[in-house]
């Protein structure tokens, strides 16, 4: 059975993966993003992809540590 810490480091993951592939997506694919009159750079979502990415992977390390 999952502890609540469990299940929230299995959602946190899971999240961070999803928004990591579509800064990723965004990022491959260069689809144009305006918010207002400002247009936010593709490298953007370079960095967005790495960072949650990042936190993706450390969230399934920590779920890891906990299982032992």
């Amino acid at each position: 059975m999952m502890t609540s810490q469990q299940r929230y480091l299995v959602i946190s993951a899971s999240v961070f993966a999803v928004v990591a592939v579509a800064h990723l997506t965004r990022a491959i694919e260069r689809w144009p993003i305006t918010i207002g009159s400002w247009s936010v750079p593709v490298e953007l979502s370079w960095l967005g992809a790495i960072a949650t990415g990042a936190l993706s992977l450390w969230s399934i390390l920590l779920l890891r540590d906990r299982n032992g």
